[in-house]
């Protein structure tokens, strides 16, 4: 978000969405960086050299590493390594002397100056490349960081001027060249602020961005550019600055300069999320699937105690990965971590599915982090072992198995066309109007509601036990409509609908149905109890062991 906003002083009030103006500050016209920078390593031992950027982009990634800040794991396990005869290592407490440049590599176990990586010249003489490629790490010898700093003509020094130097808007060149009115810079924030506003609630909403047709003659021309339209509508500060008011070549509203500030909003969420943290311990929760282009992603989520004492979880990011094997997830993670300065030593906690290469015993991921952090324990998520086990159940009891393929067989058949499904809500409204018209139901708020046919799934907690009760609530209108079926379907669908029929009257089916109905019953209230945010270990066991209390009741007493 640097790259649009310069953050100084106080915004002319001129208008409501003037609050993003900047008087002090002229607006620089900035070329496109070709590497993105939010993939910049975080860990010096993994930087590429500077010179190896191209001279148009050198200044933008200094900028970006200089307003990321040193890389300070504090609270990593620093490995000791001996040095004359004694087990020696870095020194946290260095980073409070030297909080602006001296850096920690994690990869490397080494320091490095901050300030001489990005603008000492590499064949300068004062310190060689021990705080800029090769690494310090004499943990011994403190007073080699002194020697580093040196006098005000160091090379550290100088690299440090440059640095401020860069920071400094007003000493830039191209800012002195492209100086503009306060006006101007007043009208550039509240379109910039107009088309943030707008991929922020096309993001928040999950909606596409662009029309098939965006000319200036469209009905219709995308989301974007409709939703800048109706602010516009509602404020004339912004209808005058934005779309057809704006200069032709700074209207804000190009693909590139939405995927710019796309790019921009989970990086700021991000930052949020770190400082929300700060140094507190934290659990990765983590699972893969894939994407609707088949690509293998990896998301994680931080679960931590906020500043205020509650648990909170929050999702950090979507990590694309070449494969599912233990080591490249740990890989991606300690990159991941590395990168936003976090620490696998700061883990306390760690959960995810119950697949092998997640929480298998050997190579698992669960064991390769707790090889590097005995307090990182691992949690199966308890509805997801609750479901596991109902899956289980549903699949190797030869009874209930046959009794779920019915109901899903009864699914495909009776809402296999939307025209069945309506004879379906038919019959089943003027049943329950019959049963309000006689007593035999009540209304009330929620009650009575327009039910479907729902299909059992693995990977859908207690659809089991939903499909079975609008099964039992539907059955009569069910068995109305295979009768139609059965009557006016072409052959093949005709065998279906009687064969249905003669299994949805016998005795075993309706037993196992109401059998089951009670089963699950008992276990969807547990699991919806254990899903709540609110939830400790504690007394999630006792609630376990009550559902097994009451399980063994039904059993013993029917």
């Amino acid at each position: 978000m640097e790259k649009f906003l310069i953050r100084n002083q106080e915004p002319n009030q001129d208008s409501p969405y003037a609050s993003m103006a900047d008087s002090s500050q002229p607006q620089t016209k900035l070329m496109r960086v070709e590497h993105s920078l939010e993939d910049l390593p975080g860990d010096p031992g993994l930087r590429r050299r500077i010179s190896d950027y191209s001279p148009n982009e050198q200044d933008y990634i200094r900028r970006a590493y200089l307003q990321k800040g040193s890389c300070q794991p504090a609270n990593h396990s620093f490995p000791q390594t001996r040095i004359s005869g004694k087990l020696r290592r870095f020194n946290p407490a260095w980073f409070v002397t030297y909080p602006s440049w001296l850096e920690y590599s994690v990869e490397n176990d080494a320091a490095y100056c901050l300030y001489c990586y990005l603008f000492k010249p590499h064949n300068e003489e004062g310190g060689g490349d021990s705080f800029t490629t090769e690494g310090f790490r004499n943990w011994k010898r403190r007073d080699k960081l002194e020697i580093h700093v040196g006098g005000p003509s160091s090379a550290h020094n100088k690299a440090r001027e440059k640095a401020e130097n860069l920071l400094k808007q007003k000493q830039s060149i191209q800012t002195a060249l492209s100086r503009q009115s306060d006006r101007s810079r007043v009208e550039y924030r509240t379109r910039l602020y107009a088309s943030i506003e707008s991929i922020r609630y096309l993001l928040r909403q999950g909606l596409a961005f662009r029309g098939h047709d965006e000319s200036c003659d469209a009905r219709n021309q995308g989301n974007f550019i409709e939703l800048l339209r109706y602010l516009s509508n509602n404020s004339d500060d912004v209808k005058s600055v934005i779309l057809k008011n704006a200069p032709e070549n700074h209207k804000l509203t190009s693909p590139d300069i939405q995927k710019d500030i796309v790019r921009a909003c989970p990086m700021e969420v991000s930052n949020a999320i770190l400082e929300d943290l700060g140094d507190s311990c934290f659990a990765p929760l983590v699972d893969e699937s894939r994407d609707v282009s088949t690509k293998e992603q990896m998301a994680i989520v931080l679960c931590y105690i906020d500043k205020s004492g509650r648990v909170v979880e929050r999702f950090f990011r979507l990590i694309h990965i070449t494969d599912t094997n233990a080591l490249t997830l740990l890989a991606a993670i300690e990159a991941m971590l590395a990168k936003h300065g976090l620490s696998l030593s700061n883990l306390r906690g760690q959960g995810y599915d119950g697949a092998s290469n997640m929480r298998g015993e050997f190579n698992g991921l669960k064991t390769l982090i707790l090889k590097q952090n005995a307090s990182a324990f691992y949690i199966h998520c308890f509805a997801h072992q609750l479901q596991l086990a109902l899956v289980t159940v549903a699949k190797h009891h030869s009874q209930i198995e046959l009794l779920f393929s019915i109901v899903l067989n009864i699914s495909n058949v009776v809402g296999a066309s939307a025209k069945r499904r309506d004879v379906l809500w038919e019959k089943h409204a003027t049943k329950i109007l019959e049963a309000l018209q006689s007593g035999e139901v009540t209304t009330g708020k929620g009650l009575n509601q327009e039910l479907a046919l729902k299909r059992p799934g693995d990977t859908r907690w207690s659809s089991h036990y939903h499909a079975l009760a609008n099964l039992t609530l539907m059955y009569s209108s069910i068995i109305e409509v295979l009768r139609i079926i059965e009557t006016s379907a072409v052959a093949e669908k005709r065998v279906e609908a009687l064969s249905l029929l003669v299994l949805m009257q016998t005795f075993e089916f309706v037993f196992c149905v109401r059998l089951m109905t009670d089963i699950l019953g008992l276990t969807n209230e547990l699991s919806q109890a254990l899903q709540r945010r609110d939830q400790d270990i504690v007394n999630a066991m006792k609630l376990v062991q009550l559902a097994k209390r009451r399980l063994q009741d039904m059993r013993s007493n029917g």
